[in-house]
């Protein structure tokens, strides 16, 4: 079947739908839209069976709706309506939700409906969960309308049930009473706005935006102090206990959009103000038997090491790349055969980390310092030759993310994850041993082609062409468990030390034949011109990807990203 994508951003479930539909044979190409006009005009280009809109904050038509069957991906149960469905639901601490699929009208959200499905709300933040259990129940609904319409017989249903229709969540809603709030009606707040818009709040005197939160049960001080720093987080007392707060974004007297950030590099010279705060090291957190949070964590079971880790967004700064880096060689120190990388639900990781580039005080040198760290971490986990090595992706992975976890030996992710194995968009030519893994493993032709066409690529696919190993079928919240069980059982394998001698024998040859090093060299002389060179297109789509800028306003060569799309039955703006 011909269908047509319209959203407002090729998001995540976009990608999703966009790759797991052509997986399925069918023929589809996105349109990124922003008002009617756009919507008419990606109508008329394509000779469309169906008419499919993922993520989409305009609306369609009469003239187009009327004409051709649109369905609307509404990340709500039926009768629920608004723009702010997801934020209600974690604000009102609902236990399970849902996502329906219906038919374009008038109303908004109020048309027949050709899909639902429920799903559980877990305790995390609104952007997790719209790209996991959301994400999940979308595409599960997506498909049964897609065979429903395609059948020709099936006659969408009008809603069952009484009908909710409320407003956008405004910041008085989502304000937080540090005085009197407890922990879980902050973590509640918090999560309900964690990626966007943030939880407007004055902090040290000065607006800002917080971003994300994650429960502490030790640290206690007066309701709204700030209490300790941990990995670039910033611990604050609630009205019976504390919370970590991991991103800040500052709201400037000109009303202008800033960059979130880890939240000590936010505040800056501004802690300087206050009393030493305490930096909570990972050894004093995750103890057995309490609650709080650090973004990297190390578990052991028998011959099986698991290092965890999460980092908001999945981008990886300079200083994230290289604590990580140093956790996976205290790992690699262990007596274990099998060593797990990832299994967090959500992101694996997305590459460096543009947002830290981009405030810092030369992005130029923060990209080359972040680039080589990332090449640090990727080179470790390629040399490590006496044990065995798995990338588990709980979530979505792009760019040089993609790359690090090709660095492993087996690669394996959870059906739902979309995976990203291209520079190009962000006009980077790319490093982290991309020239070395990624031939390796998909062939030369097949690697060109995944670079050139810049497209996302599906878990299932990803398996099928040589990209991941193994496909773990399993919701998010028991992804983390599913993996121990998987590398247990792989530990447990008859062949494994041979195995572990031969990869060992193979990077002793490689090293002959063409060493690591020579690869790593050539890849970053590319990455050094591209940022080094102020007219690169990287810096432009950089400024405009971290600072929420349309497309359209980045010029010149940076519309390689709209002729690269375009070239691929992608439609950019």
């Amino acid at each position: 079947m011909r269908i047509l994508l319209l959203a407002t951003a090729f998001n995540s479930l976009t990608q999703r739908v966009f790759a797991e539909l052509g997986d399925l044979g069918h023929t589809v190409a996105v349109e990124q839209v922003a008002d009617e006009d756009q919507v008419r005009a990606a109508a008329g280009r394509h000779a469309s069976e169906l008419i499919i809109a993922p993520m989409l904050r305009t609306a369609i038509p009469r003239d187009i709706w009327s004409a051709h069957t649109c369905l609307i991906v509404h990340p709500g149960p039926e009768g629920d309506r608004g723009p702010s469905s997801l934020d209600w639901a974690i604000h009102e601490r609902a236990e399970r939700w849902g996502v329906t699929v219906l038919q374009a009208e008038e109303e908004m959200d109020a048309g027949p409906v050709w899909a639902s499905v429920p799903c559980p709300v877990p305790a995390v933040g609104k952007s997790d969960l719209y790209r996991n259990e959301v994400s999940d129940a979308a595409m599960e609904a997506v498909l049964l309308a897609v065979d429903r319409f395609a059948s020709g017989t099936y006659v969408p249903l009008p809603h069952r049930g009484p009908s909710r229709t409320r407003p956008y969540l405004r910041q008085v809603e989502r304000r937080i009473d540090w005085s009197a709030d407890p922990t879980q009606t902050v973590l509640r707040k918090l999560r309900a706005a964690d990626s966007q818009p943030g939880v407007r709040d004055e902090l040290l005197g000065e607006d800002w935006f917080l971003h994300g939160g994650h429960p502490e049960d030790r640290l206690r001080g007066r309701p709204g102090e700030l209490l300790a720093t941990r990995a670039g987080a910033v611990c604050r007392a609630t009205s019976d206990g504390a919370v970590w707060i991991p991103q800040l974004r500052h709201r400037p007297a000109d009303g202008s959009r800033g960059i979130t950030l880890p939240a000590t590099l936010a505040l800056g010279d501004r802690l300087r103000g206050l009393a030493p705060l305490p930096e909570q090291g990972p050894e004093q957190g995750p103890e057995q038997g309490t609650e709080t949070w650090t973004d990297i964590r190390y578990a052991e079971s028998g011959p099986v090491g698991v290092l965890r880790f999460s980092f908001p967004g999945g981008a990886m700064s300079t200083s994230q790349c290289r604590r990580l880096l140093d956790a996976y060689r205290s790992a690699c120190a262990r007596p274990t055969s099998v060593l797990v990388l990832g299994a967090a639900r959500d992101f694996f990781s997305n590459g460096i980390h543009l947002g830290v580039i981009e405030a810092a005080a030369d992005p130029a040198a923060e990209s080359w310092a972040n680039i080589n760290a990332m090449d640090d971490l990727a080179e470790a986990v390629l040399t490590t030759t006496d044990r065995l090595v798995v990338a588990a992706l709980g979530g979505n992975a792009a760019a040089g993310g993609v790359m690090l976890a090709l660095a492993a030996d087996e690669v394996w992710c959870r059906r739902g994850v979309v995976l990203n194995p291209h520079y190009r968009l962000m006009g980077l030519y790319g490093s982290e041993y991309w020239t070395y893994s990624l031939p390796r493993r998909v062939g030369t032709g097949t690697a060109r082609e995944l670079t050139r066409r810049a497209l996302p690529v599906s878990a299932a696919s990803a398996v099928g062409i040589g990209l991941a190993d193994r496909l773990v079928e399993c919701g998010p919240e028991a992804f983390g468990a599913e993996v121990a069980r998987l590398a247990a059982l792989l530990a447990g394998t008859p062949g494994l030390q041979s195995r572990i001698a031969a990869k060992k024998a193979d990077l002793e040859r490689q090293e002959v034949v063409k060493p690591l090093a020579a690869y790593r060299a050539a890849e970053l002389a590319r990455m050094r011109r591209i940022f080094f060179d102020p007219d690169e297109p990287y810096h432009a789509l950089r400024r405009a990807f971290v600072r929420k800028e349309p497309l359209g306003k980045v010029t010149g060569t940076a519309q390689l990203d709209v002729a690269l799309r375009r070239g691929a039955g992608y439609q950019g703006p």
